[in-house]
Parts: C-alpha cells; sequence; structure tokens
C-alpha cells in the first residue's frame, strides 16, 4: 500500500483533472511531467480514498465513470481554491513567493526575458523562478494546463477566455524581399508574385494568422517552403530565393541579415498580432498588471527603439501598448 493511499492530495485532484482532460494516463503523464506509473498511482490512491471508481482506465480513450463525472465538477472547483489561497499568501508578502512559473515566447528569450527576470529576482529574493520558451499555441496550453503561472504570448482569440490580459505590444506584419528585388515605386505586389513566398509554418499560430489573411485577400501566392525558423526563413531571402511575411520582432530575431533585405508594408491589407501577459483570471491578483507595467519599459528599449532604428518601415507597424 502506497503511502498516501487514503488520503485526498492536490497532486491527486490535479493528476484526476489532467486524465479526465487527456482521455489517456500517458498523455496526462507527459503534460504533468511524471511518469504513467506515478498517474496511475495517485488515481488508484484518490479512488481509494473517495470509495469510488473514478475512471475506466481499461478503456480507450479512458472514460469517466458517472462518479468521477460528479467528482470532475468538483476537482476543478477544489484545485482554483488552491491556487487562491497559494495567491493570496503569497500577496500578502510578496517576497515570501517561493516559486513563479513564467511562460515567454521566443521572441522574447535574448533581450526581455534575461532583464524582467533580474528585476523579478530582485524584489521576489526567496523565489524559484522555472522559465519556459516556446511558440504562443504551446505556451497557451501549457497555461490551460496549469502548467504555468504567467505566459507573454500572442493573443488567440477564443484562447483567451478565463484570462485576465494585460496587453503589451502592436506586432504587425511587413514584406521582407531580397536586396533590390522590388521597385517600390512599382506595382509592388505584381513584383513579389513573380517570386515564390517563403512562409513561416503554418503549425504555428502565426503561420496560420498570414494564411488566414492572405486567403480572406483571395491571394494565392506561389510557395515552395514552409519553415519554422527566422534564421532560415531571412537566410533564403537574403539569397534572393524569395520573399516572406514576418513581424518586426521577428526580423529583430534575425537581424543578421539585415544588410541582404529591403523591409516595406504589405501591398494589401494590413494584418498584426497583438502580444500580451496572461494568467488565468482572478489567480494572482495584482502581481500580473505589476509584471506588465515592468515589461513595458523594458520592450520600448529592447525591442521597439532598436525595431525602429533598423527598420525605419515599421514606423507606425510595431508600438507599445
Amino acid at each position: 500500500m502506497a503511502e498516501n493511499a487514503g488520503r485526498i492530495t492536490l497532486w491527486g485532484v490535479e493528476v484526476f483533472i489532467a486524465t479526465a482532460e487527456e482521455r489517456s494516463i500517458t498523455a496526462a503523464a507527459r503534460r504533468l511531467g511524471a511518469s504513467p506509473s506515478a498517474v496511475s498511482q495517485q488515481l488508484t490512491n484518490l479512488e481509494g480514498a473517495m470509495g469510488v471508481t473514478l475512471l475506466q482506465r481499461n478503456a480507450r480513450p479512458v472514460l469517466l465513470t458517472p462518479a468521477g463525472e460528479i467528482f470532475r465538477r468538483r476537482a476543478q472547483n477544489i484545485m482554483n481554491e488552491a491556487e487562491q489561497v497559494r495567491a493570496e499568501l503569497a500577496m500578502s508578502d510578496l517576497r515570501a513567493l517561493t516559486r513563479m512559473r513564467l511562460g515567454m515566447i521566443e521572441d522574447f528569450e535574448a533581450d526581455v526575458t534575461p532583464q524582467l527576470l533580474t528585476h523579478m529576482a530582485g524584489e521576489l529574493t526567496t523565489c524559484q523562478f522555472l522559465l519556459e520558451t516556446g511558440a504562443s499555441h504551446f505556451l497557451h496550453d501549457q497555461l490551460d494546463a496549469r502548467a504555468l503561472d504567467v505566459i507573454v504570448a500572442a493573443e488567440m482569440g477564443e484562447a483567451l477566455n478565463g484570462l485576465e490580459v494585460h496587453p503589451l505590444l502592436q506586432d504587425g506584419f511587413v514584406v521582407a524581399a531580397p536586396k533590390g528585388a522590388v521597385d517600390r515605386k512599382g506595382d509592388v505586389l505584381r513584383q513579389l508574385k513573380r517570386m515564390p513566398l517563403i512562409q513561416y509554418t503554418s503549425r504555428h499560430h502565426m503561420g496560420r494568422l498570414i494564411a488566414n489573411h492572405l486567403s480572406r485577400q483571395n491571394l494565392r501566392l506561389s510557395h515552395r517552403f514552409e519553415l519554422d525558423s527566422y534564421h532560415a526563413i531571412l537566410a533564403m531571402v537574403g539569397q534572393g530565393a524569395g520573399w516572406t511575411i514576418l513581424t518586426p520582432l521577428a526580423l529583430m530575431r534575425a537581424r543578421r541579415f539585415a544588410p541582404k533585405i529591403d523591409v516595406m508594408p504589405l501591398p494589401f491589407e494590413p494584418l498584426s498580432r497583438r502580444i500580451s501577459l496572461m494568467a488565468r483570471e482572478g489567480i494572482l491578483q495584482e502581481m500580473p498588471r505589476g509584471m506588465a507595467t515592468n515589461l513595458r519599459p523594458i520592450l520600448q528599449d529592447s525591442i521597439v527603439a532598436p525595431a525602429l532604428a533598423a527598420y525605419p518601415e515599421a514606423e507606425g507597424v510595431i508600438s507599445l501598448l
């Protein structure tokens, strides 16, 4: 018998929620960073403590029993209350906060994230910071799965339900073409159509945003390459292999290619994304707002001002919110 059998633990409740949502012990273990055997043991302990079977674990996918359906409605409230208590205790003395799980888009990892963490470490002297960097859709999934407390990422429409959102940066899209390949005084779109479009991958939110926008403009553009690396895309543009659509923030990630490309506005309807700081609503009280306040001057000095200096064509395209 496991040591904690017969006890209802927060970890057991969290494991149950993950398994109920993922419909798979293996997927729940991957989401929680635990082993399948540990997840299975926690479920056994929880069912032993409750005195009922909550999940049909032999089914594929895993199914909730009638008792499991009832408990699921209460389980989320249990976790919400636990997080609220943790937040209230931390907010009573921020210096006593022991853990902060932060997710940041990769675009910020070199210029912005170190400055923010250094600032926060000076205020939260006993806090351990756990940083996850990745694409916006990944960070939203991690926040939804409660694997992160706060994320800085692109807003994603329906994913904003239940979140408090603090806008930081408007990041519009521009054209990047091989140096001298486009006569800006002529028909820019017609000239671009003669070259292949090097697309940012539609497996990521930003790529889907671009693809959907082109579709709304009834534009069918020739493309052979769909890549997930700003550096690879701009290297190919710089070599004359085609043109691309990216944001000034993306251009700054691969700024060494600036001498080989020309940047210009989109020759059709404008498109932009909004980068915001997000947290689950009502959990961390004033902390997310304070973090957003600290982030804005860092973004202005490290992102916006350098981007406009490197690419004057981005004036009005990238701006602080």
